[in-house]
């Protein structure tokens, strides 16, 4: 059966309606408070499944892929290739012997690219940047009095991104992205009163919303050589430099109090009641610092049968500052290994020998440290790419990925967290801006 284009362009547009509807979930992640939150990464699913290996990787397979983490890579499409995806996240966090579970959804992806030269294409979509959601509470004392010290965040920020990808000669090929990073960041810290019998005794609490938005510019580069007739080893490097994003900042300090609703089919609910406001500071200008990043990677690829690869990846996140302060965070650095085979490129009868099997893995020391404990992030990833009937010009391809993995430690009173991805995204090579001699 022939799949038109224009029914997977529908299907691929009513999925960017369903999910941008829910495109402000976020994640519930205690350790997504500090710095721009847990950061997402520039990988689509086809990469994620490859346990996010991106930097030495020009082509996976047969089909034109569009790999944002190193723009050198757009001098290799030769097709009009359009990707749109989703995802969901489940996640359990544990803390001694408590846990609690929560599930989110979002929009992934959605890319373009377009061939310009024979070896050179123009890229530009949507990917998050970094997830921003939690909630969580203390128990400590004022005086002789216990209260609840309650936090609270929402938000992320996104990227749009346009870039361009060209070849000089037979074995390197550059490339630059110049993204716009942007969104909210939203902070509540409450102080309430255990005992609200206590009269007179008024909580506090501090609203902080930052909004984020700002010019950010990523490079890279590849050299490609081959190692016999149907074997080729790519080596590459991408990174950003440190850069500054403008912030605007309205900062709400009040007081206020609870008291009990008299309801029966509600009982022990209250209500807040805003006493005074002690500050407020709205629309400050100020800046968010992005660190400088290095990131190197290599793949060997027999054509249109397998793949293998490593990458690894290093951030100065000791540079991150939020409207003047240094937070203190440290360097991060990570690495992933992974691979991708195809049975039988050419089978017409058995369909499970044409799909992409994937699967790597993935470690990453991120920029916290907490009690005294680094937080890292570890995954296990594995994918499959099934390919869907052509026409004469089109091909297409739906890549789904699976990613499981761990946030945290349980060690030191900390909170790990223990999440399920799943990724899911169409793939279209087509020659769209192209004319036909005949028809």
């Amino acid at each position: 059966m022939i799949i038109n284009k224009k029914y997977i362009l529908a299907f691929s547009f009513i999925i960017t309606l369903v999910t941008g509807a829910i495109a402000q979930s976020t994640t519930n992640s205690p350790y997504s408070k500090f710095g721009v939150g847990n950061l997402r990464g520039s990988y689509l699913p086809q990469n994620r499944a490859l346990g996010n290996l991106a930097f030495g990787i020009s082509t996976i397979g047969g089909y034109q892929n569009i790999n944002v983490s190193n723009p050198a890579s757009y001098s290799h499409i030769r097709l009009t290739t359009f990707d749109v995806g989703a995802y969901t996240n489940s996640q359990t966090l544990s803390r001694g012997n408590v846990s609690e579970k929560s599930f989110n959804g979002a929009l992934n992806h959605l890319n373009l690219a377009i061939p310009v030269t024979k070896k050179s294409a123009l890229s530009f979509g949507l990917l998050p940047f970094s997830n921003f959601g939690y909630q969580f509470k203390n128990s400590a004392k004022v005086d002789t009095f216990a209260v609840d010290q309650l936090y609270t965040g929402e938000g992320g920020l996104s990227k749009a991104y346009l870039g361009y990808g060209f070849a000089i000669g037979k074995h390197f090929s550059f490339g630059a992205n110049l993204s716009y990073t942007f969104g909210n960041l939203k902070q509540q810290r409450s102080t309430e009163f255990v005992d609200v019998s206590n009269i007179g005794f008024l909580n506090a609490r501090i609203e902080n919303n930052y909004s984020v938005g700002g010019v950010y510019m990523d490079f890279g580069t590849q050299y490609i050589t081959p190692i016999n007739d149907k074997t080729r080893l790519t080596i590459g490097y991408a990174g950003g430099v440190k850069t500054q994003l403008n912030t605007t900042s309205t900062i709400l300090s009040t007081r206020y109090k609870k008291e009990p609703i008299i309801d029966p089919k509600n009982p022990g609910e209250f209500e807040e009641i805003r006493t005074d406001t002690t500050s407020f500071r709205e629309n400050a200008p100020g800046k968010l610092t992005l660190p400088a990043n290095h990131n190197i990677g290599f793949s060997i690829e027999k054509t249109n049968k397998w793949l293998v690869g490593a990458d690894l990846r290093l951030a100065n996140w000791s540079q991150f500052q939020n409207d003047g302060p240094n937070q203190n965070l440290n360097n991060s650095w990570g690495f992933s290994v992974g691979g991708q085979i195809i049975p039988n490129v050419n089978a017409v009868t058995n369909y499970f020998k044409l799909m992409d099997y994937r699967m790597g893995v993935s470690y990453d020391k991120t920029f916290l440290n907490v009690n005294n404990t680094d937080i890292a992030v570890k995954t296990a990833n594995f994918g499959l790419g099934f390919p869907l009937a052509s026409t004469r010009s089109a091909f297409y391809k739906l890549n789904l990925t699976g990613e499981i993995g761990q946030r945290g430690t349980l060690k030191n009173d900390l909170v790990k967290e223990s999440f399920f991805n799943v990724y899911i995204g169409f793939t279209i090579n087509d020659r769209w801006f192209q004319k036909y001699k005949y028809d």
